[in-house]
């Protein structure tokens, strides 16, 4: 099987998402929501070059073979790594908002390039369901997740997470090169701490409040575990703009927003 890029499709045709187990040696099927896209959206037929992602951080060039109604299948000319994911990995822990402000949330980050995403139930979170309406959530989060890395052209799907207790994510320590706390109440600013920090940094973990943000009492317990507090400077930010925008300091700097071939849509 060839492992290079193989003939490049034209660059305005966008990625098509296929599970793992979809591929077998060199031979792909498409699910029949990506086939329909593929043939009534893009009118597309058999003899076309595109580009297939797994989710899992693998590129694939295709040539479509066959369209039925059982969907539609290619032959694999290549694969190569995804060259759409950022060398800085980051793990949002969001503490739920009320309405539908997680999935803006959610699809921001994901196209800023998070690799991780955990929904937090916080002290101050308004939003309060049964566990199985919560993994209902989830797996509706995860469904932007998967339509925000298919609008901009990810390789890898980051998961979310059911939501869990602030207390409970900080117990598993999450390690990183940086952990930060943001806390409209701390007067050093994230500026400040990167500017101290040794570089690079590939790897971090954000904490972010909810509606009315942590409290004082989580700031203490996430600073137990090894977090440092910071604000995002003097204006208060809502709760979906806090995190796209710290997610987005952190990608500028030890990631790769800013780069040459970031396209805006």
């Amino acid at each position: 099987m060839p492992t290079g890029r193989g003939p490049a499709p034209d660059r305005y045709m966008g990625k098509f998402h296929v599970r793992p187990e979809a591929i077998e040696a060199d031979r792909v099927v498409f699910d029949h929501e990506e086939t329909r896209h593929l043939t009534r959206v893009l009118r597309l037929g058999p003899g076309e070059l595109l580009r297939a992602v797994d989710g899992r951080g693998m590129e694939y060039t295709v040539r479509l073979e066959t369209i039925s109604p059982r969907g539609a299948a290619g032959i694999i000319l290549a694969r190569f790594p995804g060259s759409t994911e950022s060398p800085c990995t980051i793990t949002l822990a969001q503490g739920v908002p009320k309405g539908e402000k997680m999935e803006w949330i959610v699809k921001a980050v994901t196209e800023l390039g998070v690799s991780r995403i955990v929904p937090l139930l916080t002290e101050r979170c308004v939003l309060r369901l049964e566990p199985g309406r919560w993994r209902e959530r989830a797996r509706r989060w995860q469904r932007v997740a998967k339509e925000a890395a298919k609008q901009c052209g990810r390789a890898v799907i980051p998961p979310v997470e059911a939501p869990r207790p602030l207390t409970e994510f900080l117990n598993e320590r999450p390690t990183a090169d940086l952990a930060i706390c943001l806390w409209e109440g701390e007067v050093r600013g994230l500026g400040e701490i990167l500017r101290v920090k040794p570089t690079p940094i590939s790897s971090a973990v954000l904490v972010v409040g909810p509606e009315g943000g942590l409290t004082p009492g989580e700031v203490d317990a996430s600073r137990d575990r090894g977090f440092e507090s910071a604000s995002l400077g003097p204006r208060i930010l809502r709760a979906e703009t806090a995190g796209p925008a710290a997610v987005s300091i952190l990608q500028s700097r030890f990631g790769d927003l800013g780069g040459t071939r970031v396209s805006v849509q």
